[in-house]
């Protein structure tokens, strides 16, 4: 559950690829592992999951051998041995609260596993009867925003193993990003070779309109979320399989506040504001304004009929993110489009010769 916002896992997120209409649920099936080869090409490599109901559910992407015994409270122990074929998941239909150790020599937690990373899912531990109180939810968010954050880091180090540009766009809803979106990848797509993820509570109605305009998308619903995570992105690319050099646009759902603590492996964020939205924006929700390289600061042919202070704008997002650079554009009349297209140019530029650079 995300703790931000009370968005839960039990969301089930669905994938929609527009290509081949295919609808898939995220986390029904294995989560293909990303690698480099000795030349520093990223390679897609199968991964095979199973999970223990043990309370505290971990997944191994590995096949293996291995042996682990219970012993419980009330005086006996039984072991269970088994051998890893296929994906699969067993569970213990049981409940119990006691210490137990896991006899894992046949395997390695060292490699990609859910809970590697936490010390409160460790293999040997003992489970506390303390309440679920401010200190369980503080924990269980840092081992939530863990796990995403080395998803994101195994989603960045493939994009930039690709040379793949990827840019996560953030906005609230109806600031103007698909039409943004449409703008950008009529007007560039001759140039530059782009592929869109999509995301949104419900409907195909934003995939829909970037279908139109001829680059590949697919589309994420994120059910009760409100946001997209490292792993949802992952799946996107599995579907996508972007063009080595291109460029992703990562579309958010639309939402000022989670999306700016979701490290999804992008190069860097951009957030879209309007005019009608209010000059003080970057003050009220400083932690999406302070994570972004960029801002626009889109609807400017609106600026005659709202009540609106840019210098006013500007100084609170600066004040916030002293480093932010900062372009006036207009989707519809095109406004500033040129300095974004310059923009987006320099920063996939930059991105090329630190690749070349590393491998």
């Amino acid at each position: 559950m995300c703790t931000t916002c009370g968005c839960s896992d039990d969301a089930r997120p669905r994938l929609t690829n527009l290509q081949t209409g295919e609808v898939s649920l995220i986390g029904d099936e294995p989560l293909t592992a990303r690698a480099h080869d000795d030349d520093g090409h990223a390679v897609a490599t199968a991964s095979r999951h199973h999970s223990h109901g043990h309370g505290h559910g971990h997944t191994h992407e590995h096949g293996h051998t291995h042996e682990h015994g219970h012993t419980h409270e009330h005086g006996h122990t039984h072991e269970h041995g088994h051998t890893h074929e296929q994906d699969h998941t067993h569970q213990h239909d049981h409940t119990h609260q006691h210490d137990h150790t896991h006899a894992q020599d046949q395997h390695d937690h060292s490699r990609v596993d859910s809970h590697s990373s936490h010390p409160a899912h460790a293999p040997s531990h003992s489970h506390a009867d303390a309440p679920f109180g401010r200190g369980s939810v503080v924990a269980l968010e840092r081992q939530l925003l863990a796990k995403n954050d080395k998803l994101a880091e195994r989603n960045r180090g493939w994009f930039s193993g690709r040379g793949i540009l990827a840019l996560n766009l953030v906005s609230s809803p109806g600031a103007g990003k698909t039409s943004l979106l449409e703008r950008l990848l009529s007007d560039l797509r001759a140039e530059i070779a782009m592929s869109v993820i999509e995301g949104d509570q419900e409907t195909l109605n934003d995939a829909e309109r970037i279908r139109s305009t001829g680059c590949d998308v697919v589309q994420i619903n994120t059910g009760t979320g409100c946001h997209l995570d490292a792993e949802m992105v992952a799946r996107g690319l599995d579907r996508l399989n972007p063009a080595l050099g291109s460029v992703l646009l990562i579309e958010n759902v639309g939402n000022l506040v989670c999306p700016a603590l979701f490290d999804l492996g992008e190069h860097c964020k951009i957030v879209i504001a309007s005019v009608t939205e209010g000059e003080d924006k970057p003050l009220k929700y400083p932690h999406m304004f302070r994570a972004s390289e960029l801002l626009l600061l889109n609807k400017v042919d609106l600026l005659p009929h709202v009540q609106f202070d840019v210098k006013k704008f500007e100084a609170a997002a600066l004040r916030v993110n002293p480093e932010i650079q900062i372009l006036p554009v207009s989707a519809t009349r095109g406004d500033g489009l040129s300095a974004l297209y310059d923009w987006l140019r320099a920063r996939r530029a930059r991105l090329g010769r630190w690749t070349a650079a590393t491998t």
